[in-house]
């Protein structure tokens, strides 16, 4: 049942043709400079990267079809998963294991909703578990965080927490909805503590209408080259790195940087420099 209220929530971004009605007239796939000719998967990505000397986005990148105010469209609540069943399994239990390298680590789940895919024994090991999102409605429903903030993230790209507040901070596919992302990763570095680290999972699908442009002009993998760039050219986080938590994907084939794997799903992840 999840699966398919996934699929109503979100399409696959694959899906939308560069000439599609979700793209201004004209605008065609992106060529991402730096991006290594030999990769393959998704953590070789970010193993060997020749990052351009200056940020190499322009304005029209972070464009969206809907550029009305965020309030709008997020108003009514979506008490839905927006990934596969399998997809969320899998980053749940990569969390599991992921989280575990902190002692009582305090947690920050950026663009949350109603639930955050942390583990259900979440209390048992972590410290204090913050989401921050649009929604009131869905984040009240949020039973794996203590508290919850509603904020626009667009409107305003400031965090409002105290420096080193965080040992780790999550966002479930919704970096692609973001239009000042080196703002916030600029943020996410502010609150993390000395040793903290950010983790950023991506999938296939998403809100076209919502999505900037340069999501929609990339594949999966270059996906992954875009926001290991947002972390890079923060200048406040360690080389980044990604790996695939997607299940099955070992068996199922990749075409043209896209995955084919309904449940794919990767996880770019920085330490802070601090």
């Amino acid at each position: 049942m999840r699966s398919v209220l996934a699929a109503v929530c979100t399409a696959t971004a694959s899906a939308f043709s560069p000439f599609g009605k979700f793209l201004p007239d004209g605008f065609g796939f992106r060529r991402m400079s730096g991006f290594p000719a030999n990769a393959v998967g998704v953590s070789d990505v970010l193993a060997s990267p020749q990052w351009p000397a200056d940020w190499p986005y322009a304005p029209r990148d972070f464009q969206r079809s809907d550029d009305l105010p965020d309030q709008i469209f997020y108003d009514a609540p979506r008490f839905c998963f927006h990934v596969d069943d399998k997809a969320v399994e899998a980053l749940t239990a990569h969390y599991a294991t992921a989280f575990k390298a902190w002692d009582k680590p305090a947690i920050l789940d950026i663009c949350a909703s109603h639930v955050s895919h942390f583990p259900a024994d979440i209390a048992d090991y972590a410290g204090k578990r913050v989401a921050l999102g649009m929604n009131e409605e869905e984040l009240a429903r949020n039973e794996q965080v203590d508290e919850y903030v509603v904020k626009d993230l667009n409107a305003e790209p400031v965090l409002p927490f105290e420096d080193n507040s965080f040992d780790i901070v999550t966002n479930v596919v919704s970096i692609d909805y973001l239009t000042q992302p080196l703002a916030i990763c600029k943020e996410v570095a502010r609150v993390l503590k000395p040793g903290g680290q950010a983790m950023f999972a991506l999938s296939n699908r998403c809100f076209p209408s919502k999505a900037v442009d340069i999501w929609l002009r990339t594949n999966d993998l270059e996906h992954v080259f875009v926001v290991g760039s947002y972390y890079h050219y923060s200048g406040a986080f360690q080389k980044p790195f990604a790996v695939e938590v997607s299940p099955n994907q070992a068996t199922t084939p990749w075409s043209g940087g896209r995955s084919q794997n309904i449940a794919y799903l990767a996880v770019v992840k920085a330490t802070v420099d601090k």
